[in-house]
Formats: structure tokens, C-alpha cells, sequence
């Protein structure tokens, strides 16, 4: 029996506002922010009978706990989705939410799924990186990683070192861009759409609500950036200020086969193109965009020149700035991060991805005029990912 490869369209992507780590959503379970993403989804969609979804998968970094128990599975049933829809969970550590949306669009293009959820999700106040980890021994004593590998922060002082064209100052510099451009994004409203207001409590405080990003930093100064400590390495190059926080928060995507999203009236904001994971010396984690472009650009039949919109996540300054040096894109270059990225809004692991996504599709709104995009990160342990984009909001102009 033969079988058509089936087009796969993102509809749509929403996410939680992220809490800094011990703050607003420090007492909220993981499970039920994604719950909350879910329900916003099938909310702002209603054409979609909730029945039509044919597998769930939800990723966590740390799972255990409230983040553990098949989250696919179990956030589906807490959101209300009917016993018949399935799910299952996901861990590549941050691209957790990307890797659940390649492999459940795999599915969708082997023609063995027409309807799937996405999430993401990490409650870095409930459960701190690391937590409940029990490393093989055997990678330290046998050398088969460096000692730096676990510990992110470390990696990032190798990249400086690695590429010493890469200062602190250009960091600086990318960090501040991101904060005004984020600042910018909200003041514009082009971010707030796509956030679901989380109520929040505290036993200190009582409830609250979060209706924006917790991390952001509009009053960031250069000079202020340039006075911070290094607490990786003493003077070092990587600070608080350009790196990404700990922070907690959730994200939901909806992906359908293109001709599902046609017969059910749903929208189609971009195509998939491919996508693409590589690995990397560990110790050198924030290098792994590099060679997962290259492997995803190469699958695709185009070159750097043909993507006119990148979404990188940034969990550090430094990791972005490797990814553009190496493909000849100057720092301040407006095709990246346009509104802003992780720096300024926060990177809650297992759920940046999706967010990444929701942003490209935001991009492509802004730019109809452009027809490739594509989202890509870093992965702890060595490991890079990308996913390449076609604008479906277009003009008819493409570029």
C-alpha cells in the first residue's frame, strides 16, 4: 500500500506568562499550567473537536513529581480532553517542547495522525535543575565528559574561550538588545495575544494574577550589564544579566496535517519545512545550533541566504553569538529575535521551543513578505536543534 507524505501546519501556539524561579508560580503545579495552555488552545479553537486530537505528547526536563506520571496523558485528562485521546511524554532537556513537536509531526506526516498537541512545560521552583538526577559515574571517571558538561553556565565560559572574537561586550550588547526589543514587543502588543493569565498563590501573599513576563528588565543599561559578577569564573565573561533566568512556565501547540486544518477551517500560520538534531562536544553545549542548521538547511535543499526570519533561543548571549558568527549574520541583525528572547523573557527548559515557534509564527504576521523561518537552541549534554519554517501568511511577495 502506497502512502502520501502528508504537509504539516502549525495552527496555532500559546504559552504562560514565565515566573521567575521562587516567585508567582512557585506554588503552582506544573500539570495544571499546562492544563491551563491546553484549555486556551481548544478555547481559541473552536472548529477542532477535542475528540479529532490523535496523540498528546507533553515534555519536562525533571520529571518527577508534578512533572512526572506521563504529563501527556495525565495534563490531557485534567484539561478535559476526552479517555480517548492518548498522550505520552517527552526529556531532550531544553528542546523537550521542539522534540514533541518533530516527533508528533512525524507521525502527522507518515499519514498515522492528522491532529496533535504539543507542550512543554518546567516548574523551576519546584523542581531545580538537577533535581533527583543521578549522573553514571562512569562520565567522569572514564573522562567520557568533560566536568564542565553539567554544568550549563560552565559551557558557555568554553564557548568565549573557544571563539575569543565573542567578548563579554558583544554579550553585553545582545543581552541589552533583547531586553528593548522585548520592551518594545510588549508596548506594541504583539506578545500579550498569545499569553494565558495564570491566577497565582502564595501562603505569604494570598492570590494574585500573572499577565506578563516576570524576567523582563526594560531598565537594563549597558554600564549596568558591564558592573556584574561572573559567578561561573572569576572574571569571567558569562553574568546573570546576559544569560537566560530560572524560571517556570508552560506552552501548548496545535499542529494538523494540511489538509486536516482545510477540512476542519482551522488556521495555518506556517508549514514545516524539516527539521534536524545534532550533537556536540558537551562541554561545548551552545555550539549545537551550528551543525543542526547546517544538517536541517542541508536536508531542505536551501542555504542561510533563504531564511529570512530566525528565532534562536537565547540561553546565552554567547551561544547566539557563536550560531551568527559562524553563518556570517552580524549581531544586531533585525531578521533576529525580532521581539526579543529568553534574556529578557525567560527560558523555563523543556517548554522554550514551543515559544520559539509561537514567535516565528508572530514574525511571519509581522512579515508577510517573508517566506522562511526558522527556530533552533542549544541542548544540554551537546546537543542542537532546528526546525525550518514556511510563512503561510503571506502577500504573494516572497523573499
Amino acid at each position: 500500500m502506497s502512502r502520501t507524505v502528508q504537509d504539516v501546519v502549525f495552527v496555532d501556539g500559546v504559552r504562560t506568562p514565565f515566573g521567575k524561579a521562587g516567585s508567582a508560580l512557585a506554588e503552582t503545579r506544573a500539570d495544571d499550567l499546562v492544563v491551563k495552555v491546553f484549555r486556551e488552545i481548544l478555547r481559541r479553537n473552536p472548529n477542532l473537536p477535542a475528540e479529532r486530537i490523535d496523540d498528546v505528547a507533553v515534555a519536562a526536563t525533571t520529571q518527577v513529581g508534578d512533572q512526572g506520571m506521563t504529563l501527556g496523558r495525565t495534563a490531557s485528562l485534567l484539561a478535559g480532553l476526552p479517555f480517548t485521546v492518548p498522550g505520552y511524554a517527552i526529556d531532550r532537556m531544553c528542546a523537550g517542547a521542539m522534540t514533541a513537536v518533530t516527533t508528533l509531526s512525524s507521525g502527522i506526516m507518515a499519514g498515522a495522525y492528522d491532529i496533535a498537541l504539543a507542550g512543554g512545560v518546567e516548574s523551576m521552583s519546584r523542581h531545580p535543575m538537577g533535581d533527583g538526577m543521578d549522573p553514571n559515574p562512569r562520565f567522569l571517571s572514564e573522562r567520557l565528559v568533560d566536568t564542565d558538561a553539567l554544568v550549563m553556565g560552565a559551557t558557555a565560559e568554553n564557548l568565549h574561550d573557544r571563539y575569543p572574537q565573542l567578548t563579554k561586550d558583544r554579550a553585553d550588547a545582545f543581552a541589552h538588545a533583547s531586553q528593548m526589543k522585548t520592551a518594545k514587543a510588549y508596548a506594541e502588543g504583539w506578545i500579550q495575544p498569545d499569553l494565558v493569565p495564570i491566577a497565582t498563590r502564595s501562603q505569604e501573599l494570598g492570590w494574585g494574577m500573572l499577565s506578563q513576563d516576570e524576567s523582563m528588565r526594560p531598565e537594563t543599561t549597558l554600564a549596568g550589564l558591564a558592573g556584574l559578577k561572573t559567578p561561573f569564573r572569576a572574571h569571567g565573561r558569562v553574568t546573570a544579566g546576559n544569560s537566560s533566568g530560572l524560571n517556570d512556565g508552560a506552552t501548548a501547540a496545535l499542529l494538523a496535517s494540511e489538509a486536516m486544518a482545510d477540512d476542519l477551517g482551522l488556521t495555518k500560520k506556517m508549514r514545516m519545512v524539516g527539521f534536524a538534531f545534532a550533537g556536540v562536544e558537551p562541554e561545548f553545549m551552545g555550539v549545537g545550533p551550528v551543525p543542526s542548521t547546517e544538517k536541517a538547511l542541508s536536508r531542505a535543499g536551501l542555504s542561510i541566504d533563504d531564511i529570512g526570519l530566525f528565532e534562536v533561543n537565547e540561553a546565552f548571549a554567547v551561544q547566539v553569538l557563536a550560531l551568527l558568527d559562524h553563518f556570517g549574520i552580524p549581531d544586531d541583525d533585525p531578521r533576529v529575535n525580532p521581539m526579543g528572547g529568553a534574556i529578557a523573557v525567560g527560558h523555563p527548559l523543556a517548554s522554550s521551543g514551543i515559544r520559539l515557534m509561537t514567535y516565528l509564527a508572530k514574525d511571519f504576521e509581522r512579515h508577510p513578505e517573508v517566506r522562511y523561518g526558522i527556530t533552533t537552541m542549544c541542548i544540554g549534554l551537546g546537543m542542537g536543534g532546528t526546525v525550518i519554517w514556511e510563512n503561510l501568511q503571506t502577500t504573494g511577495s516572497r523573499a
